[in-house]
């Protein structure tokens, strides 16, 4: 496939305690999507700036005069993404604090008819369902409605080593399904986007 024919994707990682194993898990739906040709661009809000929000990308008015560029330039890779995936630990039986504040840097429009997908771990053997469930309705509100599959992945610290690589066929598995269906709707929304627009 052409690299204008690739789906682009943004993988958003949700965690950024000491000793995330959410990294471990990036590291392995980016090496995933790569491999399944996506054009792959990685949210970590570990490694990019996002501070407590006060000040979200549209307050800067239509031509976001004064907007710290690299919030700009992470907009605009928002809007020329087909899809997107959320890759969520579950802490106290809810979404971490770092990936809502980090979606909410950018208004619901820059994620509207494009969907998404949720993964999801835990160190115990429910894998985060109940931080996806929550995901998924935090998803349709700002209009990147969740594919019916979730990726739930219990015990994450025996799932992958440190280089994010699968200790188990289950992990394979369960990313091709996920991927498969994000894909059928990625494509079928990024036609009727093209053919059709997107209604004011």
């Amino acid at each position: 496939m052409s690299a204008a024919n690739k789906l682009k994707v943004i993988l958003f990682l949700g965690s950024t305690r000491d000793n995330r194993y959410g990294e471990r898990v990036g590291i392995f739906m980016k090496k995933f999507l790569e491999g399944t040709n996506h054009d792959v661009t990685l949210f970590d809000p570990l490694h990019m700036p996002f501070t407590m929000l006060s000040k979200p990308v549209f307050h800067y008015g239509p031509e976001r005069k004064g907007a710290p560029e690299w919030l700009v330039a992470a907009e605009n890779k928002i809007k020329e993404a087909d899809a997107f995936v959320i890759v969520t630990p579950e802490y106290n039986h809810s979404l971490p604090p770092a990936l809502t504040n980090m979606l909410d840097h950018f208004g619901s429009s820059v994620y509207s008819w494009k969907p998404s997908a949720i993964v999801c771990y835990s160190a115990g053997i429910y894998g985060g369902m109940r931080a996806a469930m929550q995901a998924r309705a935090l998803l349709g509100e700002i209009g990147a409605l969740a594919i019916s599959n979730i990726f739930g992945i219990p015990q994450v610290m025996k799932a992958f080593d440190e280089a994010g690589n699968p200790q188990d066929s289950h992990m394979e598995s369960g990313a091709k399904k996920l991927i498969t269906q994000l894909d059928w709707y990625a494509n079928a929304l990024k036609n009727h986007r093209q053919s059709e627009g997107i209604p004011n």
